[in-house]
């Protein structure tokens, strides 16, 4: 049986988030999307009348989300794809260590080649009437950066951003894996930085680069100097220039045991 197309190198994707957890160790953290994801998780619990006392929380680099469910004295097991930010997890691997009544997947998703598996194996790792809640990047997410990296490449565009599912998509494969009650979401926020070169450090400080099987060249000096432009061409009359951070959010319930 053919597995799902290589459009991610899940070593590029490990090496990102090491560098990122070395970052964070030195005291070089940006948190921008991690502070947002969380944030927004934990509002959405605030709307259920529900505890969750053994919750598997995976990419809360930040702490937030962990954080409020241990406040609310629960069990937390802190998890990543690497092993230097938590209880190593593998999107492509049985979820071991459960069954948990809260699995809760914050930035990651966008970035594996098989969706529909790791929604399932998140599933299986789930008890009977449990909760499941994924948030990651998405469809029409840094236009801004797409735009300046078109000009860069003039007539021989190159991969270089990486492609995302949309909300209706997702939804989609939320019924196919077999959740109940799915609910899937978009939302936004925006960012405003100086110049391109501000913005690729965040988003590589935050394991947001490019981590495709395939990159793309590297841009050349005369490239990189037609992105730049592109992008300071976009900046407002502070002299700063507004990138938006598109996310999906899906939530879905392990079916209930039937008596």
């Amino acid at each position: 049986m053919q597995g799902p197309p290589v459009i991610f190198s899940p070593r590029r994707r490990l090496n990102a988030r090491a560098r990122m957890a070395a970052m964070r160790r030195t005291g070089n953290a940006v948190s921008t999307v991690a502070r947002e994801l969380a944030a927004d998780a934990v509002d959405r619990l605030g709307f259920l009348n529900r505890t969750f006392d053994r919750a598997l929380v995976i990419g809360d680099v930040t702490g937030t989300f962990a954080d409020h469910l241990l406040a609310a004295g629960g069990e937390v097991v802190r998890a990543d794809p690497s092993p230097e930010l938590g209880l190593a997890v593998a999107e492509d691997a049985p979820i071991e260590g459960g069954p948990f009544n809260l699995i809760v997947s914050l930035g990651l998703l966008d970035t594996v080649n098989d969706l529909p598996g790791a929604l399932a194996l998140m599933r299986r790792a789930l008890a009977p009437d449990a909760l499941m809640i994924a948030s990651f990047l998405a469809a029409g997410c840094l236009p801004t950066l797409r735009k300046a990296m078109l000009s860069a490449d003039a007539d021989r565009p190159a991969p270089r951003v990486h492609p995302q599912v949309d909300v209706r998509a997702a939804g989609q494969l939320m019924t196919r894996v077999g959740y109940a009650s799915p609910v899937v979401d978009g939302w936004s926020f925006d960012v405003k930085f100086d110049d391109l070169d501000q913005l690729v450090g965040d988003l590589r400080a935050q394991a947001m680069g490019n981590v495709l099987a395939d990159p793309g060249p590297p841009l050349g000096k005369a490239a990189l100097s037609r992105a730049r432009n592109a992008f300071a061409d976009e900046a407002d009359e502070d002299g700063l220039v507004r990138e938006r951070f598109e996310v999906v959010t899906l939530s879905g319930w392990s079916p209930a045991p039937r008596f």
